[in-house]
Protein backbone atom coordinates (compact mmCIF):
# COMPACT_ATOMS: atom_id res chain seq x y z
CA UNK A 1 0.00 0.00 0.00
CA UNK A 2 0.93 3.69 -0.64
CA UNK A 3 1.28 5.59 2.30
CA UNK A 4 -1.14 8.39 2.79
CA UNK A 5 -0.10 11.87 3.36
CA UNK A 6 -1.98 13.84 5.70
CA UNK A 7 -2.34 17.18 7.23
CA UNK A 8 -3.78 18.21 10.74
CA UNK A 9 -4.38 22.24 10.51
CA UNK A 10 -3.90 23.88 14.17
CA UNK A 11 -5.73 27.20 14.12
CA UNK A 12 -8.02 29.38 15.56
CA UNK A 13 -11.57 30.90 14.74
CA UNK A 14 -13.58 33.95 14.97
CA UNK A 15 -17.03 32.75 16.71
CA UNK A 16 -19.08 36.25 15.55
CA UNK A 17 -16.44 36.16 11.78
CA UNK A 18 -17.85 33.70 9.30
CA UNK A 19 -16.29 35.59 6.33
CA UNK A 20 -12.90 35.60 7.97
CA UNK A 21 -13.03 31.76 8.66
CA UNK A 22 -13.78 30.73 5.71
CA UNK A 23 -10.92 32.84 4.30
CA UNK A 24 -8.79 31.53 6.91
CA UNK A 25 -9.39 27.74 6.02
CA UNK A 26 -9.26 28.62 2.39
CA UNK A 27 -5.65 29.28 3.04
CA UNK A 28 -4.50 26.55 5.14
CA UNK A 29 -6.01 23.96 2.86
CA UNK A 30 -4.08 25.55 0.27
CA UNK A 31 -0.93 25.34 2.22
CA UNK A 32 -1.49 21.79 3.14
CA UNK A 33 -2.24 20.96 -0.58
CA UNK A 34 1.21 22.37 -1.18
CA UNK A 35 2.50 19.63 0.65
CA UNK A 36 0.97 17.21 -0.97
CA UNK A 37 -1.98 16.22 1.75
CA UNK A 38 -4.30 14.05 0.47
CA UNK A 39 -6.06 14.22 3.42
CA UNK A 40 -6.76 17.84 5.74
CA UNK A 41 -8.36 17.85 9.48
CA UNK A 42 -9.32 21.11 10.80
CA UNK A 43 -10.49 21.64 14.72
CA UNK A 44 -13.75 21.32 16.40
CA UNK A 45 -15.94 24.65 15.51
CA UNK A 46 -13.67 26.15 13.06
CA UNK A 47 -16.41 27.58 10.86
CA UNK A 48 -18.59 29.26 13.16
CA UNK A 49 -16.15 29.80 16.42
CA UNK A 50 -15.84 28.47 19.88
CA UNK A 51 -17.02 30.73 22.16
CA UNK A 52 -14.98 29.16 24.94
CA UNK A 53 -15.57 31.79 28.55
CA UNK A 54 -18.87 33.11 27.20
CA UNK A 55 -22.05 32.17 28.85
CA UNK A 56 -24.76 33.88 27.17
CA UNK A 57 -26.52 35.48 29.89
CA UNK A 58 -27.36 32.37 30.89
CA UNK A 59 -28.55 31.16 35.16
CA UNK A 60 -30.92 28.94 36.04
CA UNK A 61 -34.21 30.22 35.82
CA UNK A 62 -33.51 32.98 34.06
CA UNK A 63 -31.85 34.39 30.61
CA UNK A 64 -30.62 38.41 29.91
CA UNK A 65 -31.31 40.50 27.18
CA UNK A 66 -27.67 40.12 26.26
CA UNK A 67 -26.66 37.12 26.68
CA UNK A 68 -29.77 36.93 23.77
CA UNK A 69 -28.58 39.02 21.39
CA UNK A 70 -24.60 37.13 21.85
CA UNK A 71 -26.63 34.26 20.39
CA UNK A 72 -27.83 35.57 17.38
CA UNK A 73 -24.92 37.08 16.52
CA UNK A 74 -23.54 33.22 17.24
CA UNK A 75 -26.68 32.35 14.81
CA UNK A 76 -25.94 34.51 12.73
CA UNK A 77 -22.32 33.67 12.04
CA UNK A 78 -23.03 29.71 11.77
CA UNK A 79 -23.44 27.15 8.63
CA UNK A 80 -26.00 26.05 6.31
CA UNK A 81 -25.62 23.11 4.73
CA UNK A 82 -25.45 22.83 2.23
CA UNK A 83 -25.33 26.76 1.51
CA UNK A 84 -22.14 29.52 0.89
CA UNK A 85 -19.64 28.44 3.06
CA UNK A 86 -20.15 24.69 2.31
CA UNK A 87 -19.78 25.81 -1.20
CA UNK A 88 -16.51 27.54 -0.66
CA UNK A 89 -15.40 24.44 1.33
CA UNK A 90 -16.04 21.72 -1.19
CA UNK A 91 -14.65 23.90 -4.55
CA UNK A 92 -11.48 23.94 -2.02
CA UNK A 93 -11.43 20.57 -1.76
CA UNK A 94 -12.26 19.97 -5.67
CA UNK A 95 -9.98 22.66 -6.15
CA UNK A 96 -6.77 21.00 -4.68
CA UNK A 97 -8.21 17.27 -5.08
CA UNK A 98 -7.80 16.39 -1.50
CA UNK A 99 -10.19 14.96 1.34
CA UNK A 100 -11.14 17.50 3.79
CA UNK A 101 -12.94 17.02 7.16
CA UNK A 102 -13.71 20.50 8.86
CA UNK A 103 -15.97 21.05 12.13
CA UNK A 104 -18.44 24.06 11.95
CA UNK A 105 -21.43 25.37 13.54
CA UNK A 106 -24.18 24.17 11.64
CA UNK A 107 -27.42 26.07 11.70
CA UNK A 108 -30.43 24.08 11.46
CA UNK A 109 -33.88 26.46 11.70
CA UNK A 110 -33.26 27.72 15.59
CA UNK A 111 -31.11 25.07 16.71
CA UNK A 112 -27.36 24.86 16.07
CA UNK A 113 -25.21 22.17 16.01
CA UNK A 114 -21.94 21.08 16.20
CA UNK A 115 -20.99 19.34 12.99
CA UNK A 116 -18.16 17.64 10.97
CA UNK A 117 -18.47 17.98 7.49
CA UNK A 118 -16.36 15.78 5.13
CA UNK A 119 -15.76 16.76 1.75
CA UNK A 120 -14.18 14.50 -1.19
CA UNK A 121 -11.70 15.43 -3.33
CA UNK A 122 -14.39 16.04 -6.23
CA UNK A 123 -15.91 18.66 -4.34
CA UNK A 124 -19.15 16.80 -3.05
CA UNK A 125 -19.84 16.95 0.26
CA UNK A 126 -19.73 12.91 1.36
CA UNK A 127 -20.98 13.06 5.35
CA UNK A 128 -21.58 14.84 8.40
CA UNK A 129 -21.50 14.02 11.84
CA UNK A 130 -23.50 16.20 14.17
CA UNK A 131 -21.86 15.89 18.19
CA UNK A 132 -24.02 13.31 19.75
CA UNK A 133 -23.60 14.80 23.17
CA UNK A 134 -22.50 18.54 24.02
CA UNK A 135 -20.44 18.79 26.81
CA UNK A 136 -21.99 20.96 30.19
CA UNK A 137 -22.45 24.33 28.77
CA UNK A 138 -22.20 23.74 25.16
CA UNK A 139 -25.89 22.17 25.40
CA UNK A 140 -27.21 25.66 26.18
CA UNK A 141 -26.12 26.59 22.79
CA UNK A 142 -25.77 23.63 20.72
CA UNK A 143 -28.47 20.71 20.03
CA UNK A 144 -27.40 17.03 20.20
CA UNK A 145 -27.17 14.85 17.13
CA UNK A 146 -28.45 11.46 16.74
CA UNK A 147 -27.57 7.99 15.65
CA UNK A 148 -27.88 9.10 11.99
CA UNK A 149 -25.04 11.09 11.16
CA UNK A 150 -22.25 8.55 12.05
CA UNK A 151 -20.35 7.83 8.46
CA UNK A 152 -17.59 5.98 8.43
CA UNK A 153 -16.16 7.09 4.48
CA UNK A 154 -14.05 4.55 2.01
CA UNK A 155 -11.87 7.49 0.25
CA UNK A 156 -9.82 5.11 -1.81
CA UNK A 157 -6.68 4.90 0.54
CA UNK A 158 -8.85 3.90 3.40
CA UNK A 159 -12.12 4.61 6.01
CA UNK A 160 -12.14 7.95 7.53
CA UNK A 161 -14.48 9.35 10.32
CA UNK A 162 -15.18 11.68 13.14
CA UNK A 163 -15.33 11.78 16.45
CA UNK A 164 -15.64 15.12 18.39
CA UNK A 165 -13.94 16.43 21.56
CA UNK A 166 -15.25 14.84 24.58
CA UNK A 167 -17.34 12.50 22.75
CA UNK A 168 -14.29 10.72 22.65
CA UNK A 169 -14.73 9.93 26.03
CA UNK A 170 -17.96 7.94 25.04
CA UNK A 171 -16.90 3.93 24.97
CA UNK A 172 -19.81 2.88 23.29
CA UNK A 173 -19.60 5.39 20.47
CA UNK A 174 -15.59 4.68 20.25
CA UNK A 175 -16.64 0.25 19.70
CA UNK A 176 -19.77 1.72 17.06
CA UNK A 177 -17.08 3.35 14.97
CA UNK A 178 -14.71 0.50 15.48
CA UNK A 179 -16.83 -1.54 14.19
CA UNK A 180 -17.71 0.31 11.04
CA UNK A 181 -14.09 0.01 10.32
CA UNK A 182 -12.69 3.36 10.58
CA UNK A 183 -8.58 3.68 9.93
CA UNK A 184 -8.22 7.43 9.78
CA UNK A 185 -10.22 8.25 13.17
CA UNK A 186 -10.10 11.86 13.01
CA UNK A 187 -11.14 13.77 16.79
CA UNK A 188 -11.38 17.82 16.08
CA UNK A 189 -11.47 19.37 19.27
CA UNK A 190 -10.61 22.19 21.62
CA UNK A 191 -9.54 20.26 24.36
CA UNK A 192 -6.13 21.35 25.29
CA UNK A 193 -5.17 19.82 28.05
CA UNK A 194 -2.12 17.80 28.31
CA UNK A 195 -3.94 14.35 28.94
CA UNK A 196 -5.89 14.98 25.99
CA UNK A 197 -3.20 13.09 23.94
CA UNK A 198 -3.27 10.11 26.22
CA UNK A 199 -6.43 9.74 25.31
CA UNK A 200 -5.69 9.96 21.61
CA UNK A 201 -2.73 7.60 22.22
CA UNK A 202 -5.40 5.38 23.79
CA UNK A 203 -7.68 5.31 21.66
CA UNK A 204 -5.09 4.49 18.09
CA UNK A 205 -4.07 1.33 20.67
CA UNK A 206 -7.50 0.32 21.56
CA UNK A 207 -9.07 0.43 18.08
CA UNK A 208 -5.82 0.05 15.83
CA UNK A 209 -6.08 3.25 13.58
CA UNK A 210 -4.33 6.38 12.92
CA UNK A 211 -5.94 9.10 14.97
CA UNK A 212 -5.34 12.47 13.60
CA UNK A 213 -6.60 15.23 16.73
CA UNK A 214 -7.01 18.50 15.60
CA UNK A 215 -7.34 21.63 18.20
CA UNK A 216 -7.95 25.35 17.89
CA UNK A 217 -5.02 27.63 18.71
CA UNK A 218 -5.84 31.17 19.33
CA UNK A 219 -5.08 34.23 22.36
CA UNK A 220 -7.43 36.12 23.96
CA UNK A 221 -6.10 38.98 21.87
CA UNK A 222 -7.58 37.82 18.87
CA UNK A 223 -10.89 36.61 20.10
CA UNK A 224 -11.95 39.26 22.73
CA UNK A 225 -15.38 36.90 23.68
CA UNK A 226 -13.35 33.95 24.49
CA UNK A 227 -10.55 32.37 26.68
CA UNK A 228 -6.98 30.84 25.62
CA UNK A 229 -7.20 27.49 23.99
CA UNK A 230 -3.24 26.75 23.55
CA UNK A 231 -3.25 23.82 20.69
CA UNK A 232 -2.17 20.02 21.35
CA UNK A 233 -2.70 18.66 18.14
CA UNK A 234 -1.19 15.09 17.24
CA UNK A 235 -1.05 12.26 14.83
CA UNK A 236 -1.15 8.90 16.50
CA UNK A 237 -0.40 5.44 14.88
CA UNK A 238 -2.27 2.31 15.64
CA UNK A 239 0.16 1.25 18.12
CA UNK A 240 -0.26 4.42 20.18
CA UNK A 241 3.45 6.25 19.12
CA UNK A 242 3.30 10.11 17.98
CA UNK A 243 4.38 10.67 14.81
CA UNK A 244 3.58 14.87 15.44
CA UNK A 245 2.56 16.89 17.74
CA UNK A 246 0.92 17.49 20.68
CA UNK A 247 2.32 21.34 19.54
CA UNK A 248 1.76 24.13 22.20
CA UNK A 249 3.50 26.61 20.72
CA UNK A 250 0.97 28.29 17.80
CA UNK A 251 -0.50 27.54 14.77
CA UNK A 252 0.60 24.79 12.33
CA UNK A 253 0.03 22.05 10.39
CA UNK A 254 1.37 18.71 11.75
CA UNK A 255 2.57 16.43 8.83
CA UNK A 256 2.71 12.60 8.34
CA UNK A 257 3.40 9.71 5.84
CA UNK A 258 0.82 6.93 7.09
CA UNK A 259 1.19 3.42 6.52
CA UNK A 260 -2.30 1.45 6.19
CA UNK A 261 -0.41 -1.59 6.64
CA UNK A 262 -0.07 -0.96 10.18
CA UNK A 263 -4.06 -1.04 10.75
CA UNK A 264 -3.52 -4.53 9.94
CA UNK A 265 -0.50 -5.30 11.80
CA UNK A 266 -1.97 -3.93 14.60
CA UNK A 267 -5.06 -6.00 14.70
CA UNK A 268 -2.72 -8.92 13.95
CA UNK A 269 -3.52 -8.90 18.12
CA UNK A 270 -6.17 -6.84 18.91
CA UNK A 271 -9.32 -6.58 16.54
CA UNK A 272 -11.90 -5.38 19.62
CA UNK A 273 -14.71 -5.52 16.69
CA UNK A 274 -13.74 -8.93 15.81
CA UNK A 275 -11.56 -12.11 17.31
CA UNK A 276 -11.09 -9.37 20.45
CA UNK A 277 -14.82 -9.35 20.87
CA UNK A 278 -17.42 -11.31 22.97
CA UNK A 279 -19.98 -11.67 21.07
CA UNK A 280 -22.16 -13.98 23.34
CA UNK A 281 -21.26 -11.83 26.62
CA UNK A 282 -21.26 -8.39 25.40
CA UNK A 283 -23.32 -6.69 22.43
CA UNK A 284 -24.01 -2.94 21.31
CA UNK A 285 -26.85 -1.92 19.34
CA UNK A 286 -27.05 0.95 17.63
CA UNK A 287 -29.63 3.02 16.58
CA UNK A 288 -29.10 5.12 13.27
CA UNK A 289 -32.47 6.32 12.32
CA UNK A 290 -32.75 10.06 12.05
CA UNK A 291 -34.65 11.13 15.24
CA UNK A 292 -36.70 14.13 14.39
CA UNK A 293 -38.76 15.86 16.28
CA UNK A 294 -41.87 16.29 14.35
CA UNK A 295 -43.14 13.93 11.61
CA UNK A 296 -46.05 14.71 9.25
CA UNK A 297 -47.65 11.65 7.76
CA UNK A 298 -50.58 11.15 5.21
Amino acid sequence: MDPVRVAVVQAGSLPFDSENNIAQAERWIAEAARGGAQLVVFPEAFLGGYPKGADFGARVGSRTAEGRQLFRRYWENAVDVPGAATARLAEAARTHGLWLVIGVIERAGGTLYCTVLFFAPDGSLAGKHRKLMPTAMERLIWGLGDGSTLPVIETGFGRIGAVICWENYMPLLRAAMYAKGIQFYCAPTVDDRERWASTMRHIALEGRCFVLSACQYHCPADVPESQWIRGGSVIVDPQGEVLAGPNYEGECILKADLDPGAIAEGKFDLDVAGHYARPDVFRLEVNESPAPGTQFRK
